[in-house]
Formats: C-alpha cells, structure tokens, sequence
C-alpha cells in the first residue's frame, strides 16, 4: 500500500438508501448497512456490510425482493441444535451474496441479564455455554459460504435503554465467567472473521475505545487474528486505534472521521500510531483473504424463497416450546368441527422483531403497524408481520374443521366467539425493537386480560405466543395449552401449525428462564427508564452519566440467579413439553477425562427429540449450578441411545485475575430436563488445574 491508501480499509460509510439520497454512494456500493472502499490498484475487494443475524435485512440495491427471514435467535436457541442453526447461517449468507453483499453483521451473543431488553430476540440465551455453541455454528454457516461474519456486541451490551453512554460496573471475574465467556466460546467455535464492539461503557470505557476487552482480552488473551469495526455511531476519537479498534464504521454517525485524515497524520508522526494503522490493515486484508472474498466474490443471482423457506420453517419447528399442555389438549384432532382463532394479527401474518435485524419478506410485511417518530426512529418503531398466515395455514390442515377470526379488539366479540366454539386459538404478540427497552413483561393491548376471559369461557383454549423473550401469564392456570413459538420467521405459520396438530412432535426447550414477576429480576427498572434519553441522538445522550451495576447478580444470570435467591421461576431455562415420553439415565462423569455418559429411552408413543442437560451442582464443596453440556437426541419409541458429552473445563472453574482455577476435590453433577427437574446427582473427582484464558 502507498501511503494514500494505508486507511482506505479503516473507515467506512453508513449506505442506507436515505444517506444516498443526499449524498451519491460509491458507483460499486450496494444501498445497506455499510461500505468500505476497497483497493482496485491492488485487487482488494470493497466491503459491503447488510444487518442480517435473522435474514437479509436491507433489500434496497441490485435486487428489491425481499429476502427470507430466519426465526428470531431466542427461537434457535430452543431448538438446542446447533447444526441446524448452522444450516440457517449458511442460508442467509448465501442470500447475501446473491444480494451483492460479502460482510454480515451477525452473531449477536450478549447474555440475556434482562428480559426486557429490547434486543433480546437478536441474542440466544441467558447462558454462556448454549449462547456460544449457538453463535459459533451461526457463524460457522455464514462463514462457509465466504462471507465475512461479525460476532456482536463486545460487551456487556444488556439493554437498549442509555445505550449510548450507560456505564456497566462488573468486576472482572463476573464478567469472564459470564457474558465474555460466551464471546470466547462462539470465537472459538465459529472463527468470526469480525468482532463488533458496543455501545456502552465497561467499568468507564467505551466498549470501541476499551483497552481492556479490545487488546487485552480479545487480541491477547483470546489471540483473536481478525478485526474489529466499531458499531455505527459508537467511535469516540482516534485514541481508540490504539485502544484495539481497527475501523470506523457508519462514519457519519460520529462526530467527526477518525480513522482517515487524521489517522493517516497521526501514523505520519508517531510510530505508535504507525504500527497500529499496519497492524489494522493486516487484520482486514487477513479476514478478506481467510474467508475468500477476493477470490469468491458475490454474484447477483436468483433466489431459491421454496429451499429456503423449507430451511426457516425447520428451525421453527424445533424452536418452539410447548410450556403447558393439560389433559393432552394437544396435539388438536383434525376432527374438531368449530374452532375459532383470536388475535394476534393471525388472519395476516406472523409477527417479527424491529430496528436493524427487521428482514422483509417476498412482497413487503403483509402488514405494518407505524409506532410514530421520524427518520430511524419511525422506521424501527413499525411493527412488521411476515406473510405467513396461521389462519390459512390451519385452514388447510384442517379443511373439515370451521374455523372463524376475530381480532380480539373487543373482548365482548371474542367471548361470544369462544362460547360456540370447540377450540379457541388465541395468539397474543409482544412486539420488541432495537433502540427501546419495554417497561414491563406483561402482554401489551390488554391482551392478559383478553386470554383471561376467552379462557374462563372455554375450556379448550390454547394461546400461541409471539414475542420476543419471557412473559409474565397470570392467565396461565385457565388455559388448556400454551405453546411458545417467539418470533417464528418466513414459514411460522406453517411450522405452528404443524406443531399443534401433532405432525411436528415439539422439540424446543427454553434458551431462557421465565419469572413469575419482575420482582424476581436483579433490578426491578431497567436502569435509565425513568430519564428522557433519547434513543438515536448520541450528543444529547453523552452527558447522562448512568451506572449500570451488573455486580448485582455478577456471574449469576438467568437460572443462576434463581438458584442463588431460591426464587421459583414461572418456566425454568431448560424446560419444555412434548408428546411423548423420555427418561434419562446411567449418568457417569469421567472427571479425567471431563466426559458425561448417560442413556436416553423414547418411553411414549411417539417419535420425538428430547434435550439431555447436564449440571454442574457443586464444585469441590462451593454450590453452585453450572450447565455444563447438552445435547439433542431424535428417538423412535422404545429406542434407547448412550450419549457421551465433552465438558468444558473452564466451565468448573473460577477465573483468578489471570486464569481459570479449577480446585482439585469432588465435584457432583446431574442430569436433567431443565434447570430445576434435575436427576441424582453423581460425584466425579477433578484434579486442581489453572488453565490459560
């Protein structure tokens, strides 16, 4: 490179269709997330960057056809089957290239801390092990198809709310041995070729301008060879070259170019700041050679919507969860002569999380509900519904059957409807967006009180829910059914229907732990909601200065933390139902060796998948409850399967300052079905250990 182009790679344009508007993009730019320049002189190809952890989410340049939406994360999650998920990454990621684009910005594996966060759907779990088993066959798929994968938001990116500017306070120990775990665990298994750091603050720091997790943890500790790009507004100042950030993103939105002009001066007259800008380029030039952009570059081509709805439906499927299912209410029988189906929108579509991971499907939503604003804002308030309809679909499953809607508006219409029916299908939504937190866990438009009533009416009432993370259900003791289907993507229609008529034996188990009250929750607000912060303005945001105390519950998210204040959840992590039978056991731990063998029986009538979870439940005399492995097993009935899982040692260990202390003495593990309906437990001897980050 000559001198002039030593920061052509570091920085990058935000190449929305309304940036092109006032300002014409580069001839070779795709209108998306993002681009940067490439280097023809040299053969380096451009990056052209699309938000696409759920599908492709910008359809705006080459090829305005929508694209197919994957379920949301949480529903992959619950399927516990990390191939699958990779099948979906490889998916999307070819229709990015068909698109024109080489760069996604996916694998998003913050912890979940908090339900309410608004981007809770965009992440897997609240645990680090199943979080970076997820991210890493994510990655692993995109990657396949040479595509430039990220793995996002490095770190402690646990809410919407103060996004900007919250500072998290969490000691170093806590934080290793939860949310930077899950980072480390998907780093590893899927080689993201991108890191992307957050927004907010790590103990004072701005997560793209932390010496600490950039340099210290990320390069050094964890040998991390890739780069990594700031998110789109979230650059401080130049100083963060030299604080571990390789390239600024979106460049519009922050105050000012740091990394072109003034990068280039500065490596011009100061030799740190030399070795830096050569050791950026390396990076970059090491991922688009690694993954094969230069050779393999993206070819506008048709898309195949059949073969790859085919593949979100089966993620669809085995992401939902049955959580109640009384006096065998399901699977329905296709003999049923009235139901009627309420709310939800189920005459039109199925519903899909906002802000920048929205993906739009063949034709456009097949509605959208505006939530107000202007620019960004309105946008990313819209509430969108894919064209998959559940009343259609049940219609066709069921022709023999009369099926009838009503909105459930009013409660007076609904309530009539469902006295004369055999079977009332309520499907209740909670809408979730990037850029707001909601305010509580209830089901928003009356919709509780709507299922209380339709379900004091008649006694057959199943309720679908579409939603982005857990929900409180002060109705749930009066239903017959509730079948957990999150976000469920391009065909969820089509995969929720299959499921309650019993040709899908439903597999999933809750990636995440269901209170029975927000008071049960670490902090009972989520920090900042009672400020006016606005959600995209970063000048008027920065001079809010907010703590966010993680060291609340530390390392003990989720079931953790349930364990540790012996709350008793509304559904534990783990949990989920089906049609058929299984019972574990034989459970042996071989604590040399750090392997769990157990057998598994289909002792139902049905085929079916059951998820073996194995726990960690006290580590040389210190309790403690720790998932330690997993895994998804396909049975016939009668059929028998011995299992054998690797476990992950840093997962029985403590983190030092340095590294990992695993404490020579008797560890006990069981076997369960969740987090709280766990077997006998087993002892294994571990010897004492310190491992290397």
């Amino acid at each position: 490179m000559n001198p002039a182009e030593r920061t052509i790679l570091t920085h990058g344009i935000w190449a929305t269709k309304a940036v092109a508007s006032q300002t014409p993009l580069p001839e070779d730019a795709i209108p998306g997330a993002g681009y940067v320049a490439g280097i023809p002189r040299l053969n380096v190809p451009a990056l052209k960057e699309t938000d696409a952890g759920l599908g492709v989410a910008y359809n705006l340049g080459v090829r305005k056809d929508g694209a197919t939406a994957l379920p949301s994360a949480m529903a992959m999650a619950s399927s516990w089957n990390p191939a699958l998920v990779q099948a979906g990454g490889a998916m999307i990621a070819a229709e990015a290239r068909a698109k024109g684009f080489n760069v996604l910005l996916a694998g998003g594996s913050n912890l979940m801390r908090d339900p309410r966060n608004g981007r809770t759907f965009e992440y897997f779990s609240e645990d680090p092990l199943l979080t970076g088993y997820m991210a890493g066959a994510a990655i692993t798929g995109i990657q396949s198809q040479h595509i430039i994968s990220t793995i996002k938001h490095l770190a402690l990116n646990g809410q919407e709310t103060a996004r900007h500017f919250g500072n998290v306070v969490i000691t170093d120990a806590a934080a290793r041995e939860s949310d930077l775990l899950a980072f480390e665990i998907g780093i590893e298994r899927g080689n993201p070729a991108s890191v992307m750091c957050a927004y907010n603050q790590t103990n004072g720091y701005y997560a793209c301008d932390n010496d600490y997790l950039l340099n210290t943890v990320l390069k050094r500790a964890w040998g991390f060879k890739g780069f990594v790009m700031s998110d789109w507004g979230a650059v401080h100042g130049l100083q963060s070259a030299i604080n571990g950030l390789d390239q600024q993103s979106g460049e519009q939105l922050d105050p000012k170019v740091f990394f072109g002009s003034e990068l280039a001066a500065a490596a011009a007259s100061d030799p740190l700041y030399a070795a830096r800008l050569k050791d950026m380029n390396h990076r970059i030039l090491r991922a688009i050679y690694a993954t094969g952009l230069d050779t393999h570059p993206p070819v506008i081509a048709p898309i195949d919507f059949k073969a790859n709805g085919d593949v979100a439906q089966a993620v669809a499927e085995q992401g939902i969860v049955l959580l109640r299912n009384q006096n065998n209410a399901l699977p329905l029988m296709a003999s049923a002569k009235s139901v009627v189906v309420i709310g939800g929108y189920a005459d039109s579509g199925v519903l899909s999380g906002g802000g920048s991971s929205q993906v739009q499907g063949e034709g456009g939503p097949a509605i959208t509900i505006p939530g107000g604003g202007e620019g960004r804002a309105s946008s990313w308030r819209s509430e969108n519904y894919q064209r998959s309809i559940p009343l259609r679909a049940l219609q066709m499953r069921a022709p023999q059957t009369a099926f009838t809607y009503r909105d459930g508006k009013y409660i007076s219409d609904a309530l009539a409807a469902a006295k004369k029916a055999d079977v009332a299908i309520v499907f209740a939504t909670q809408w979730m967006t990037e850029s707001a937190d909601v305010p509580d866990l209830s089901l928003p438009r009356g919709q509780d009180a709507l299922i209380a009533a339709v379900a004091a009416a008649n006694p057959h009432t199943v309720v679908v829910l579409e939603n982005g993370g857990p929900v409180l259900m002060p109705w749930l003791d009066k239903t017959a059914a509730v079948v957990e289907a999150w976000y469920p993507g391009a065909r969820g229609a089509e995969a929720i229907t299959r499921v309650l008529y019993g040709d899908v034996n439903p597999s999933g188990r809750l990636p995440a732990t269901f209170p029975a009250s927000e008071s049960q929750l670490p902090r009972a607000v989520i920090p900042g909601s009672d400020k006016n912060i606005p959600a995209f303005d970063r000048k008027e945001a920065v001079n809010q200065p907010l703590d966010i105390d993680y060291n609340i519950e530390g390392a003990d998210i989720g079931y953790k933390w349930f364990v540790r204040t012996h709350a008793k959840p509304l559904f534990p992590f783990g949990f989920g139902l089906n049609y058929t039978s299984f019972s574990r056991s034989g459970l042996k731990v071989d604590g040399k060796e750090l392997t769990a063998s157990f057998t598994v029986t289909n002792s139902g009538a049905r085929a079916g998948a059951d998820v073996a979870q194995v726990y960690l439940t006290d580590a040389a005399g210190q309790a403690t409850q720790r998932l330690v492995g997993f895994q998804r097993i396909e049975l016939v009935p009668g059929e028998s399967k011995a299992i054998s899982v690797k476990l992950d040692p840093r997962l029985l260990a403590n983190w030092n300052g340095k590294g990992w202390t695993v404490k020579g003495g008797i560890y006990r593990f069981a076997l369960g079905a969740s987090a709280v309906d766990l077997g006998t437990p087993v002892n294994a001897s571990v010897a004492g250990a310190t491992l290397k980050p």
